[in-house]
């Protein structure tokens, strides 16, 4: 087994000399056997070893005997221990996490706590190939996502320096081998027998039966999970590169958009993986709801022939496909009640909720028209004017149409995305006729009269 791990170190490039390591033991045959095998290689690497073990207390007075163990044996290997205890009952209960989540998340918070205070170059960890494998089919029976038969990994930065795991290319019955030749009386933890909990299901009905068609099956699913995170770190940076071209991001909003048929010009592969990257981008902790189903109604939304369309994601991400542009973004207070309604002042300057402003003033004679300016006289319309959002059933009279037209049908035609109807500005008169979708398309008004006073209207820009 010495060799092998050997071996697997210098594949890896896990160690160099002069390093300070600090080595998680749990007093259990996996620890303990890689703190002795670390120890025994102290005067040839000229490493400094420091073993680390922490009392979850979650099993009162015999955790505790687990980290008095792990300390005598130190003092007899004559390796520095640092003991600590977190409280994992009173956490899971706060946090509303299950045990095991719990106990890692206060496990590894004091492991990165002593890496940093001890300047530490890695923190290695007892995960063997049967860990590896259990891992692995683990995340079969839970993901639909190739990226998760990664597995756990040999080596990955961490606080300032990297986790390394040299036994991963050997078996738990290797690891109780080593400790029967090197006379370790490891300390046994009862709750690992205790199937309730997936891994230990899977550890004690299933990989036996699969051991017995390949007894070197760890070596196989190690092998499998390293050519897998090769194959993912390449697909993962050349997404990386395609949502960098495609995609724009504001982080401060949180929001990204996109040109679909850009987006589709990328192989199907690297549209999945960009797919994850942006969730990455835009969720700070990824939902425990988000699934394949989500990625299926993203993937539809893509290829969806109606011009608008809109789904809703968990924690309050918004999918918005207008036309050929596809928008991601939250929806919050601030940016999704963004109706508006406002008296218009003539002569005056009504500014909008965008920072946009309708500049009205009486004039003398008409100026040309142009998209972003509208004159009329007084006598066409009823005062005072108004200007607002769009409501349900908004109609309007056009130049050149016998009747109305839908104000949502305007929109579609000119291809405006959902997102910009529900704010854009609609001027009315007093009796709710609409005059202007400004910037867009004008009312057919009556005659023109030249006895009364005129108005000219102009619409200065803002973010819309």
């Amino acid at each position: 087994m010495k060799t092998m791990v050997k071996d697997f170190i210098l594949k890896h490039n896990l160690f160099t000399k002069d390093a300070t390591i600090l080595v998680g033991v749990s007093g259990g045959p996996d620890s303990m056997a890689l703190l002795h095998y670390l120890h025994s290689l102290k005067e040839e690497w000229n490493f400094r070893i420091v073993a680390i073990t922490v009392d979850h207390q979650l099993r009162g007075e015999e955790s505790l005997e687990d980290l008095r163990y792990v300390e005598n044996v130190c003092k007899q290997w004559k390796v520095e221990f640092i003991g600590k205890s977190v409280d994992v009952p009173s956490w899971k209960k706060e946090q509303k996490q299950g045990t095991q989540v719990a106990a890692r998340t206060l496990r590894y918070a004091i492991f990165e706590q002593q890496m940093k205070q001890l300047g530490a170059d890695y923190l290695a960890l007892g995960h063997h190939g049967d860990d590896q494998t259990e891992t692995m089919l683990m995340r079969l029976t839970r993901s639909a996502d190739s990226q998760a038969f990664v597995g756990i990994p040999v080596k990955r930065a961490f606080a300032g320096g990297s986790i390394v795991r040299p036994f991963l290319c050997v078996s738990k019955e290797d690891i109780w081998k080593y400790c029967q030749t090197h006379y370790i009386t490891p300390r046994l933890d009862p709750s690992n027998e205790e199937t309730i909990y997936t891994r230990n299901y899977v550890r004690h009905h299933i990989l036996p039966l699969l051991k017995e068609k390949n007894r070197s099956l760890h070596t196989t699913i190690q092998r499998l999970s390293e050519t897998l995170a090769i194959d993912q770190a390449y697909i993962t940076e050349e997404a990386e590169n395609m949502v960098q071209s495609v995609a724009q991001f504001d982080q401060e909003k949180r929001e990204l958009s996109f040109e679909i048929d850009l987006f589709k010009t990328h192989a199907f592969a690297l549209q999945r993986r960009a797919y994850h990257l942006i969730l990455n981008y835009l969720y700070i902790d990824l939902p425990k709801d988000l699934s394949y189903v989500h990625e299926e109604q993203f993937f539809a939304l893509l290829h969806r022939q109606t011009g608008n369309a809109q789904i809703d994601f968990p924690a309050g991400l918004k999918v918005e496909k207008s036309y050929n542009q596809l928008r991601c973004h939250f929806c919050d207070d601030l940016h999704c009640s963004s109706s508006f309604h406002k008296h218009i002042k003539i002569p005056g300057k009504t500014v909008l909720p965008d920072g946009s402003a309708i500049i009205a003033k009486y004039v003398d004679a008409f100026s040309e028209e142009t998209k972003d300016s509208f004159c009329f006289d007084a006598s066409q319309v009823v005062l005072p004017l108004h200007i607002r959002t769009r409501k349900h059933g908004d109609k309007m009279h056009l130049k050149g149409l016998n009747g109305s037209k839908k104000v949502k049908d305007i929109f579609i035609d000119a291809k405006i995305p959902r997102r910009k109807r529900a704010i854009w500005p609609i001027i009315t008169d007093d009796h709710g006729e609409i005059l202007w979708l400004v910037g867009l398309r004008k009312a057919s008004l009556a005659k023109r009269s030249t006895s009364t006073s005129q108005i000219q209207l102009y619409y200065e820009k803002g973010n819309m």
